[in-house]
């Protein structure tokens, strides 16, 4: 099977092919539009900010082919809310796969929050043998509310999505590769499942 990671200069790549090789899968890190559209799965990761990752998939032309994708797609962290139609955070215009804007969480929290969190209300095949308010790793100043796309829920003040799905497009806001055991069976389960 033939795994596209999406490079486009957001951090935290080496741990989502690191998490990969653990499950005996290799992962391309690549921008390469030709090899990611001929990959069995493909996974869209990110730490950094909105703004500044856009214009980096706009210099690349990902932001025309991502969207456009037919195999599975699993967005993680910044990578999900990037699948949004837009993000508060520096009023950034989104690739509009999700019908959802991306918010900042309440000036009276703190943010990021940083650290684990429960998940729940876990619906699809993605949270296959993971258990209701399970544990994941997050670290993250804006949310995407819950819709009717959302498949997990968390909560930092208020319900938000952890986890949002659309046709092909999965979305976690948490951290897989960062969240040991039951993460990597989230990893797993979105590689073997169609």
């Amino acid at each position: 099977m033939r795994i596209a990671i999406i490079d486009y200069g957001a951090g935290n790549i080496q741990s989502v092919k690191y998490a990969l090789k653990r499950l005996g899968c290799k992962g391309i890190l690549t921008s390469d539009k030709e090899v990611i559209s001929g990959s069995d799965k493909v996974i869209f990761p990110g730490v950094g900010q909105a703004s500044s990752a856009m214009k980096k998939l706009k210099s690349e032309s990902l932001n025309v082919l991502i969207p456009n994708l037919k195999q599975p797609v699993l967005g993680i962290c910044l990578g999900m809310q990037l699948m949004c139609d837009f993000s508060d955070e520096g009023n950034t215009e989104c690739l509009k796969i999700f019908n959802s804007k991306v918010k900042k969480f309440d000036n009276s929290l703190k943010v990021p929050q940083i650290g684990w969190n429960t998940v729940f209300d876990l619906k699809t095949s993605l949270f296959d043998s993971i258990s209701e308010k399970e544990y994941m790793y997050l670290v993250h100043s804006y949310f995407v509310p819950v819709s009717p796309e959302t498949i997990a829920t968390s909560k930092y003040g208020i319900d938000y999505s952890t986890a949002i799905k659309k046709n092909n497009f999965t979305g976690v806001q948490f951290h897989p590769e960062k969240s040991g055991g039951k993460g990597e069976i989230i990893l797993k389960n979105f590689i073997t499942n169609p």
